[in-house]
């Protein structure tokens, strides 16, 4: 990962290394299993790291959309439920995975591309370079806390959606 702290950069990298990982849960030739797993700890990491540090920051900022913030919450639990679909599979590569994995590239991939085109280049055009740091920072710490803490495990992905 780079050196960056921009909370935009930073998101943006979870994002790439996201497809990445789909690339791999697509893959005969790859550990899907290891990738699903790597996916599920990033996914929930990132989102909750995104709703507790950045998007409540970004809210306070003119000209950035309340609406879409809180869109982009809601998509988060379509997410969650899409990857809850697919760890709940139980064969790595049958019919059932493919069709859960599609749901959840799907998800995750809308997400992405409206988050960026709208929140991210808000928070880019009308954020400070310095506050754009400083939520990076938060943002950083947030979600390491929550991959040290097996985040993505399938009890607490069932947790998260339920309580969603």
């Amino acid at each position: 990962m780079a050196e960056t702290r921009d909370v935009v950069e930073l998101i943006l990298q979870d994002h790439r290394r996201m497809e990445d990982l789909f690339r791999l849960m697509r893959s005969v030739e790859a550990d899907r299993a290891s990738a699903l797993e790597e996916f599920a700890d990033l996914l929930i990491a990132h989102a909750l790291a995104e709703e507790a540090e950045v998007y409540p920051a970004l809210k306070r900022y003119r000209n950035i959309d309340d609406e879409e913030v809180e869109h982009g919450e809601h998509e988060h639990d379509e997410g969650n439920e899409a990857l809850l679909a697919l760890l709940e599979v139980d064969e790595v590569g049958s019919e059932e995975w493919d069709e859960k994995l599609e749901a959840l590239v799907e998800a995750v991939t809308h997400h992405a591309d409206e988050e960026e085109r709208t929140i991210l280049n808000g928070a880019r055009e009308n954020v400070a370079a310095e506050r754009r740091a400083e939520l990076g920072a938060a943002f950083l710490e947030e979600r390491e806390r929550r991959l040290k803490a097996g985040c993505g495990s399938v009890d607490n992905v069932r947790r998260l959606v339920k309580s969603s």
